[in-house]
């Protein structure tokens, strides 16, 4: 059987024009399953990233410390809830030039992955309506109780999306032989060396020197004008 070429996606920020995360967070206090003092443990760091004053990781490691420490002893039933409301109402806050591309290199024969360090439980269901293949994300243990222990199992593999390229490059019949891949972070750098075309979208100031020394395409999506740097 011929083997499909890949295309690799991050999601939050390069398709979705947030954090599932956040979203998913803020959902959560906003229902009660998290108190409501929770945002106060996260808000000086958006604070500071919406002043410039601070990166945007301070502000999402912020909120993965708190999701993680409220997340104990939610049930997962309650949490895929959660997640469809978050996915049904922020489903279409999409980038036009990535959802466009998506579209075409499934129509293409691609075969479509998602890495990001959001839940895998809400990454599932955005990535379902896109069409991807393969979804990896965060996995949180659950306890005897289903509920969640606030524990991930499996970091060392998402830590690296390498690592998650390379087992899907065994487990399924795909190739990396005229394969693409996007991201707009650092994080995103170990999977973007593994492609033959690398899109660095809408990057930050280290994926963008990074991506300019190894002559890879730039394109940057602003309101509704879509543009490559040179």
């Amino acid at each position: 059987m011929r083997k499909k070429r890949l295309a690799i996606f991050d999601i939050d920020g390069t398709i979705f024009r947030s954090s599932l995360l956040i979203e998913l967070v803020e959902k959560m206090i906003e229902v009660g399953l998290f108190p409501k003092n929770a945002k106060k443990e996260y808000e000086r760091e958006h604070i500071l990233w919406l002043d410039r004053k601070a990166d945007y990781e301070g502000y999402i490691n912020a909120v993965v410390k708190v999701f993680t420490k409220y997340l104990k002893g939610v049930s997962y039933k309650e949490f895929l809830k959660i997640g469809e409301q978050v996915v049904n109402d922020k489903k279409d806050r999409t980038y036009i030039h990535t959802r466009d591309l998506v579209e075409d290199l499934k129509k293409k024969g691609y075969f479509l992955l998602a890495i990001s360090q959001s839940p895998k439980g809400i990454l599932d269901k955005f990535c379902k309506q896109l069409g991807f293949d393969k979804v990896y994300g965060r996995i949180y243990e659950l306890g005897p109780q289903d509920g969640f222990t606030g524990k991930v199992t499996a970091e060392h593999l998402i830590a690296n999306k390498a690592n998650v390229v390379r087992r899907v490059l065994e487990k399924e019949n795909v190739t990396l032989k005229g394969s693409i891949g996007v991201g707009d972070t650092e994080g995103d750098i170990s999977f973007l060396e593994l492609v033959d075309k690398a899109i660095c979208f809408n990057p930050n100031e280290k994926l963008l020197r990074y991506g300019k020394l190894h002559n890879w395409d730039v394109v940057v999506e602003r309101k509704n004008v879509i543009y490559e740097l040179e």
